[in-house]
């Protein structure tokens, strides 16, 4: 071989050597998951400016009270209920969590009155009591319930609600229910574990790679339900204080959801990730969303049994329904979301 075929075969092999370096950093950074790229926590500045950007404020008049759930039109429930095909139904609630643990501070009360023991012969009953707010009852979240600078969601003032409850923006206005299509994103399965671990942030990429990979995309008037994977995680190493430390959407997952025009978010927990990343607020996703935005949250659904069903049919879409008690000025209630393949 002569020098000049010597050194041409060295260049070749250098470029080569280049160009397969080149695709392999290349693919490393594609395989890198979400939360190991660079993510700059967010300002207050840039978070009120969200606040403003993603407002849904008079966008269905200044007396509004319904928020995003006014995207379930007519049309969309003729549209959830065609998704109906199996008839089989599942649960997305938590079992009445009647222990104090961790992350329950307040358990569920269930005492019986009347039994068949001290009343033989004629009826039993029972009395329950709820605080179901928090990280441990499967519940919904109205409008109410967050203020932000002093205003909830259309710009009423905080004032306006008072031990009587509610005047504004009570659960009440949704007691016609939620009837629509729900979707599951199930961030764990995107990422090949059995649940993620407390603190981990959930991105808009993420939400985005699971659309791919499920072959299903979030629509106008949709519920999108986030799995953690928290239940399966506390039963398998019991319960911590979630309030602490939780996974769950960074805050820009925010404008994600308004770029679809969801009607409601609902997750196995508070949707928030904790700490939350965004300097001066604990909660950004309940703020922008229940404030800004005036869509309802679904809190501490129990999503392991349709994780596997969905996964079992490759579907990851249904027909959710689920209606809170009528209470006027309630800031939330208890229930029992319902998905139907």
């Amino acid at each position: 071989m002569s020098f000049f075929t010597k050194r041409a075969a060295l260049t070749c092999e250098g470029a080569i050597a280049v160009l397969s370096a080149c695709w392999l950093a290349s693919a490393l950074a594609l395989s890198r998951p979400a939360q190991a790229q660079s993510h700059p926590a967010i300002t207050k500045e840039t978070f009120d400016q969200w606040m403003t950007e993603l407002s849904n404020w008079g966008r269905w008049g200044k007396d509004d009270e319904l928020g995003a759930i006014n995207l379930i039109m007519p049309a969309k429930r003729k549209q959830a209920a065609a998704l109906v095909k199996e008839g089989v139904s599942f649960s997305l609630s938590r079992s009445a969590e009647k222990e104090k643990a961790a992350d329950n501070p307040a358990p569920f009360g269930h005492q019986m009155i009347r039994t068949g023991i001290n009343n033989p012969g004629t009826s039993v009953a029972d009395t329950f009591f709820i605080s179901h707010h928090g990280y441990a009852h499967t519940h919904m979240d109205s409008l109410c319930h967050f203020f932000y600078k002093g205003k909830m969601y259309n710009g009423f003032p905080q004032e306006m609600v008072t031990e009587r409850g509610a005047a504004k923006n009570a659960i009440f206005n949704f007691k016609n229910g939620i009837f629509t299509r729900g979707v599951l994103m199930d961030i764990p399965r995107l990422k090949g574990v059995e649940y993620l671990e407390p603190g981990t942030p959930i991105y808009p990429e993420d939400l985005d790679a699971w659309e791919k990979k499920a072959r299903v995309r979030v629509g106008a008037g949709d519920v999108v339900f986030i799995r953690t994977g928290r239940w399966a995680l506390r039963d398998a190493k019991g319960p911590w204080e979630i309030s602490h430390k939780a996974a769950g959407l960074y805050a820009s997952c925010a404008r994600w959801l308004k770029s679809r025009d969801a009607a409601m978010v609902g997750s196995d927990a508070a949707s928030d990730v904790l700490p939350s990343g965004v300097e001066g607020v604990t909660q950004p996703i309940h703020t922008l969303v229940l404030v800004a935005m005036g869509m309802p949250i679904f809190d501490n659904c129990d999503l392991e049994l349709i994780s596997k069903e969905a996964n079992r049919r490759q579907r990851w879409d249904f027909l959710i329904t689920a209606a809170p008690l009528a209470v006027p000025g309630a800031t939330g209630s208890a229930l029992n979301p319902i998905a139907t393949f």
